[in-house]
This record gives C-alpha cells, sequence and structure tokens, in this order.
C-alpha cells in the first residue's frame, strides 16, 4: 500500500503524506454510516403518538415498541402527545433531532390536515423521513337502520335526486371520514351534507341515535354495531372485501366502480434520520408487524398487516396520498358539541 501511494503520489504530484491521509479520510467515512446502523440503537427509543390512548394508532405503535425492543435489546417507550387534531405531536417529532431515537406513529390524518388545516405547521414529505407502512384498515360505509336504501347504488341515485339531503357524520374536516366521504361523494357526483363532530365517537353516537344517516368509519370500530344490528353496512372502501364483514360488498362492487380508500397507518423520522438506521427500522418494524401474535392482535380487530416494502416505496405511498388530498374541494362543516 505504502509503495502504491508513493508512485501513484509521483505521478500527480502531490505529497504521498497528504495523499494518504485523504485516502484514509474517505475509507473511514464510507464505512461511518454503516458502523452508525450498526451501533444504533445504544439508547432508548420514544414513539410519539399524536392522539390519546386507546385508539388504533396507539395500539399499533405499542404492538411495535414491544417487538421493537424485544428485536433491537433496547427499551422502545410509547407517548402519546394528543392535541389539536394530532398537529402538536407531529410538529414535535418534526422538529426533534435526526438521530432515530424519536419516531411518530400516524394514520392517514397526518397526510390530509396540512391541506385542511391553515397553518398546520410541518410538511408530511419534506419534514419527514418516511420509514415504513404498519397496516391498513378498511373503512365501511355504515347507514343508521331508518334510512330505506339498502344498497350503495341506491344511497346515490337519493343523493342526486335530494342534493344536499344526505347527511353524513365525521370527526371534522380533514379526518379519514370526511375524507372517504368527500372522494366518495366527488366520485358519484352527489352533495352530500357534512355533520362535523370533535371526536370519532361522539359522531358513532349520533349516528346510532339516528341524528344523521350515514358515516365512513373504520370496520374495527362500526362493525361491532353492524352485527348487533344498530347500524346497516352498504359497502365497504377496499378494493376487497373485508375479513371482519365477508358479507359486505366492496363499494366498487355494489354501485360506484373504481372507487378505493382506506386508513392506514405508518412510522416515520425526522428528515435527514441517516438512511442506513431508517433502513434498518424499516426491516426490524416489518418482522415485528409479520410475527404469528402481532398479526393475529390485529387481524381480529378487521386490521390488515401491511408493511411497506421499502422507505422509498412507503414515500410513494405518501406522496400519492398528498396528491390525493389536494384534489378535494372542502368546505368547513360546522363542529358539534
Amino acid at each position: 500500500m505504502k509503495t502504491f501511494v508513493r508512485d501513484f503520489a509521483a505521478r500527480c504530484g502531490v505529497a504521498a503524506g497528504m495523499l494518504a491521509a485523504t485516502l484514509v479520510l474517505g475509507a473511514t467515512c464510507a464505512v461511518a454510516p454503516a458502523q452508525a446502523a450498526d451501533a444504533y440503537p445504544s439508547k432508548p427509543i420514544r414513539i410519539i403518538v399524536p392522539v390519546a390512548a386507546g385508539g388504533t394508532v396507539d395500539m399499533v405503535a405499542r404492538l411495535v415498541a414491544k417487538g421493537l425492543s424485544e428485536e433491537l435489546h433496547q427499551s422502545v417507550i410509547v407517548e402519546n402527545k394528543p392535541g389539536a387534531s394530532g398537529l402538536l405531536g407531529t410538529r414535535e417529532v418534526a422538529r426533534a433531532p435526526a438521530d432515530g431515537y424519536t419516531l411518530l406513529a400516524v394514520a392517514n390524518t397526518f397526510v390530509s390536515a396540512p391541506q385542511f388545516v391553515p397553518d398546520a405547521g410541518y410538511d408530511p414529505i419534506a419534514d419527514f423521513a418516511p420509514i415504513t407502512q404498519t397496516c391498513q384498515i378498511p373503512m365501511v360505509l355504515v347507514a343508521h337502520p331508518s334510512v330505506p336504501q339498502q344498497t350503495v347504488k341506491a344511497l346515490i341515485e337519493r343523493a342526486r335526486a335530494h342534493p344536499g339531503e344526505v347527511s353524513y357524520a365525521s370527526s371534522g374536516v380533514g379526518s379519514t371520514g370526511y375524507i372517504a366521504a368527500e372522494l366518495f361523494s366527488k366520485q358519484a357526483g352527489v352533495k352530500m351534507l357534512s355533520v362535523s363532530y370533535k371526536g370519532n365517537s361522539q359522531a358513532l353516537t349520533d349516528l346510532v341515535g339516528g341524528q344523521v344517516m350515514i358515516m365512513f368509519d373504520q370496520v374495527s370500530t362500526s362493525g361491532t354495531y353492524v352485527k348487533a344490528g344498530k347500524l346497516k353496512a352498504l359497502g365497504v372502501t377496499t378494493t376487497t372485501r373485508s375479513k371482519l364483514l365477508p358479507d359486505v360488498p366492496t363499494i366498487a362492487e355494489a354501485g360506484l366502480p373504481g372507487f378505493e380508500d382506506d386508513t392506514f397507518n405508518a412510522i416515520l423520522a425526522p428528515a435527514g434520520t441517516p438512511a442506513p438506521v431508517v433502513a434498518k427500522l424499516h426491516d426490524v418494524i416489518a418482522k415485528v408487524l409479520q410475527r404469528p401474535d402481532t398479526a393475529d392482535v390485529l387481524a381480529k380487530q378487521g386490521i390488515e398487516v401491511k408493511p411497506s416494502a421499502s422507505p422509498e416505496a412507503f414515500g410513494a405511498i405518501l406522496k400519492h396520498a398528498v396528491d390525493k388530498y389536494r384534489a378535494i374541494d372542502h368546505e368547513t362543516a360546522p363542529a358539534k358539541s
């Protein structure tokens, strides 16, 4: 090696010592990222959940945290930081050090909020490093039993004949239920009445009570009411039927061809997190999600485990979601207390 450096330096007119130092520095820089990934994690990891405990995002985050802790042999702590429809916790992670020790667990609202909320305080693409999608949760179009229409096709016909008469409940502008309803309205060419609530549970309570007519809700929460006969399911929003409600057709096959919308959960890190660390987190989280003990818990809730093939693949999903939400014409609906 010394002979090579001396001969090469002579041909280039460079001091041998300087060239040797340059080669060593280059080699050191090349292996530094790999070494950083090998050493990671060397301290506890935090997963911020920007919504209250007890929901789907929280449940999935805790399953991921448990598995990560076991696989990485390091403490992984879930911290719920609700507020401002998930904006507070999300902003905190966007501003956290990009070292892989502060992660964010989210659902679709993470992508849709900046499209509907002025000054959301973050950009879902520019401010975060995508790690992986964790799961997909089918949504279902449910109606109060008093609604006479029994199919999606019949409901669309009524909405077309009586613009603004069909009322739908949601937990606010930009929420997953609101997005699904607006996509449905846009594709069907109908105008429905948006009734916003301060939370999903309040919206569901009023739907069961008959104060509103329909709602797009996650199968994991509305499925119980459907099976009890308190609500009727007209169609699921995914391209295939839900295992939790196998007798309910997809909306696409029930009257609105091509319709698709579902809720995804995901894990992200602050933008600038080293790529080897992101790749390591992706691989370990995917392994955790595919463990039978994790998949079985989620399957019982009608939740499909679906990790992304790579961080880049998940990044493409995020960009597609941003474009989809930007295409929605929206008006702020009054919230009910």
